[in-house]
Order: C-alpha cells, then structure tokens, then sequence
C-alpha cells in the first residue's frame, strides 16, 4: 500500500485574513458561575450537538500542580445539519466536526473570554480560496448561541494579523486499500491510532462515527462508505501555551478525520498541524512552541508509521 502526503499551504489563501482568525467574546463573570454550562446549552439551542464539554483545571492542577486559570472549559460541537452539507462538499473539512470554544478566565481576572475560529479562518485551513456561505451560516448560528449566552459581551477578532505560517495547515495522508478489504485496514488503522496515541502523551477525548451522521438525511447523497473523527489533546501543549495564549484554546482538542469515499480505492487520514495555533493565536512562546512541535512530530510519525 502506498503512502501520499498532501498539503494544504497557507500562503495560498492568505489574503483572506487582515484581522486575525479568532474571534473572541469577553463578559464579566463570577468564576464560581455555570457560564460554560450556559454556553453548551445555548449552542445545543441553536442546533449544535455537543461533543465534549471538559473542565481543564483538575488535570492541570494533578499533572502539573497548579492552574493559571479559575475557569478553564475545552468545549466541542458541529453543527447537526449544516455540517453534513459541509462535509460532503469538502470532505477535509470534517477537521472542523467538532470545531472549538476555548473558554477560560485567568486567576483574579474579572471578566470570561471565549475563543472560537471565524468562518474565513476555517476557510483557509481546509485550503478555500473565498468563505463558503455554510461556513459563514455555521459561524452565524454559533455567534447567536454565544450572545443569547453572554448577552452582555464585548465582541472583538484578534487585531493582530496572524503570524506566517510556517509549516501545513492539514496534513492528509491517503492510503491505498483494495475495495473489499477497507473495513479490515479501518480497523486496524483505528486500533493503531487508539494504541499509538497514549504512549506520546495523547489522550482521545471524543470519536464521532460521522458517517452515520451524514446518512441520516436521505436528501443527501451519501458519498462515504465510513467517515470518523477523532478528538486528541495533549495536555502539557494546553497548558504551555495557556500560559501566553489561551485564546489558542479554540484549536484544541485536534479532531483528525479518518473516510473513505465510495468508489474510490483509498482511505484518506489527516488532521490540522499546530501550526494553525502559532500562526492564528500568534504563539511565540519558546517553550509552547517547542512542546507544540514535538506534538506535531509525534503525530506525524504514529500516523506515518501505521501508513506505510
């Protein structure tokens, strides 16, 4: 079987972004509050099912003895109906399903922020040259949810314009499979995966038979014979960039897609690199940045090495 690394470059797009890729709500709160709570029930209102919705402080505090943050949330969710629309036109953008809400509030500090991907940031990581109007609805339902939420919030895109990016936004791996062996080699690639990522400090927070998802609208023409997703956190990368950049926060946890098309004679792996998170949240921390390369290497090779 073969292995084919595809890239989807930054530099092809870049004129989508003067203003930055993370928009950001900020709002007084009282840390002791249910705000993140609230949230996930304002964005299942609003037609979002809910992945994960994982308070961050505890493992923080039993790994690394302590804590930056009174209120640090790791929040997942698609949107339900939009996103098959989405997935079966762009096939990579199952990277985004779930997509995040970083939500986190500093020690001492007055007021929440949650962190969230604009459309025209998700445009370009999936390789877009312009926003597709089902991004820009999916963004639209989540910024109802957000100020239905947080009805008080001020509402800002990061001013500062995104750093170059200085590897792959995706990285996608294909391999070839004979038509009646795939659901065997999606087992195995599965398994892998699951066994491989604990070992290099990886934890699979959620998974998402997505296929089924797809196929539950019979208006849509189901084009995959199985598409998963799969969300993977670090925990020493969260919180090393927390540190300096929390609001880099909306990128974790990773989900890495996993389909097949029907018809076609290759599975197709991949995941965005953490170098959406240097180059959109501006990370320059030398120690976050070395903990998210060695990430990013780890992953490549686990992923290279059940692929060849």
């Amino acid at each position: 079987m073969m292995k084919h690394i595809l890239f989807l470059l930054f530099s092809t797009v870049i004129a989508l972004h003067a203003q930055g890729d993370l928009r950001i709500f900020s709002v007084d709160n009282d840390p002791t509050s249910d705000l993140p709570q609230v949230i996930e029930r304002s964005l299942a209102a609003n037609g979002f099912t809910i992945a994960a919705n994982t308070e961050m402080n505890k493992p923080f505090n039993i790994q690394f003895q302590q804590s930056d943050f009174d209120v640090f949330y790791l929040l997942t969710a698609y949107h339900t109906d939009l996103s098959r629309t989405l997935v079966v036109k762009y096939p990579d953008a199952g990277i985004f399903v779930p997509m995040g809400f970083g939500i986190y509030q500093h020690k001492g500090e007055k007021q929440l922020h949650v962190s969230v991907l604009t459309a025209e940031a998700m445009a370009k990581i999936i390789g877009l040259k312009s926003v597709d109007p089902i991004l820009k609805k999916i963004e639209a339902a989540a910024l109802k949810a957000l100020e239905s939420a947080m009805p008080k919030a001020s509402v800002a895109i990061e001013n500062e314009n995104p750093l170059p990016a200085s590897g792959p936004l995706v990285s996608t791996y294909s391999l070839e499979v004979e038509e009646d062996e795939y659901d065997d080699v999606k087992e195995e690639l599965a398994m892998g995966i699951q066994g491989g990522l604990s070992p290099k400090g990886f934890v699979l927070s959620n998974t998402l038979d997505f296929e089924m998802v797809v196929g539950e609208d019979e208006s849509i023409d189901n084009p995959f014979d199985f598409y998963d997703t799969y969300s993977i956190c670090k925990l020493k990368v969260i919180y090393n960039v927390a540190k300096t950049r929390p609001q880099a926060s909306a990128f974790a946890p990773c989900t890495m897609m996993m389909y097949k098309k029907k018809g076609e004679d290759k599975i197709v792996i991949g995941f965005p690199g953490v170098y959406n998170w240097m180059s959109s949240a501006r990370v320059q921390d030398d120690e976050a940045k070395a903990e998210l390369m060695k990430a990013q290497n780890d992953f490549e090779t686990l992923l290279g090495d059940l692929t060849e």
